[in-house]
């Protein structure tokens, strides 16, 4: 009878794991815990495809957060100005109590 082995696992999937379920809740930390993870699975003789989904998908989150950020202050910045329209410049209190400095 034969008996049959297992060859070994990556040591680093674990990592990989975390790193790739990170990617999605906190970007920036899971594409650095898949580079950390691909490094050392590399190092180890593993491919780690896990590791490279959790960092292109990290960065890849990381930059649309980025863009939405720049379009939501630009819109703030919109707004407040439209606000201020045919007002001269001074600070106002709009109808729900917010200050608002107008150039």
């Amino acid at each position: 009878m034969s008996e049959v082995t297992n060859a070994p696992s990556d040591p680093n999937k674990t990592l990989s794991i975390v790193a790739l379920v990170l990617a999605f809740v906190a970007s920036l930390i899971g594409a650095i815990l898949g580079i950390v993870a691909y490094t050392k699975s590399k190092k180890a003789g593993y491919k780690n495809g896990l590791a490279l989904a959790a960092i292109i998908i990290g960065f890849v989150i990381f930059v649309i957060q980025i863009i939405s950020f720049v379009v939501l202050v630009v819109i703030g910045v919109g707004a407040v100005n439209s606000m201020c329209d045919g007002l001269d410049a001074g600070q106002y209190e709009t109808t729900t109590g917010q200050s608002v400095t107008c150039p």
